[in-house]
């Protein structure tokens, strides 16, 4: 089973790209987010892989980031979706988006990626709900690019949702009171001020 490549990237494009990996040419296939997380051509890059393989073609699917890979094997598992339907859903929407969209019952929102049908968006819900936790889907959505402000946001968030206050209210309350106190360091310092501006 191929997990990753580690090579150079010789071609892309939004639907493949071809990586050398010590003159073996892999060509993988991948969805818009990776395409738009992978380096110019020429450069070195490592991409997650998934090798599906039939009884009449083997595939190699690529990832930029480990969320994305996981999202997409969670897909696979779902009746009736194969490897290319998932590829096409994660084209439409971002694993956190997605990720989201299922711990919302968004029907709506995972039936508007091209070729997906409100069954298949049902389905979908229907079979991922309870192997999605709803607090890693605001991590994911709230992670703010990785920066530090970002991480206290998040982290703000989840002690909010955990404290018992809806999704939506917990991620106003974070954003006003990070507005409020931009220097703010914790998510401890953080929370304090989103609960006694309440």
């Amino acid at each position: 089973m191929i997990v990753f490549l580690n090579g150079t990237l010789i071609e892309k494009s939004p639907a493949a790209a071809i990586v050398d990996v010590h003159g073996v040419g892999y060509e993988i296939l991948i969805s818009l987010s990776t395409y738009d997380r992978l380096p110019a051509t020429g450069s070195a890059c490592k991409i997650l892989t998934h090798h599906h393989i039939r009884e009449d073609i083997q595939q190699l699917f690529g990832f930029a980031t480990a969320d994305e890979k996981n999202m997409f094997l969670r897909l696979i598992n779902v009746n009736g979706i194969g490897p290319k339907t998932a590829l096409t859903i994660l084209s439409g929407l971002t694993a956190s988006e997605l990720m989201n969209a299922i711990a919302n019952n968004d029907v709506k929102r995972i039936s508007a990626v091209h070729g997906i049908g409100k069954k298949t968006a049902e389905r979908l819900i229907v079979e991922l709900k309870d192997k999605v936790d709803p607090l890693e889907a605001i991590a994911l959505q709230t992670a703010g690019g990785g920066s530090v402000q970002g991480a206290i946001l998040r982290d703000t968030v989840l002690a909010l949702v955990s404290l018992g206050f809806p999704q939506d209210q917990a991620k106003k309350m974070a954003q006003s009171a990070l507005d409020a106190s931009p220097e703010a360091k914790d998510p401890e310092t953080l929370l304090r001020k989103a609960l006694s501006s309440k």
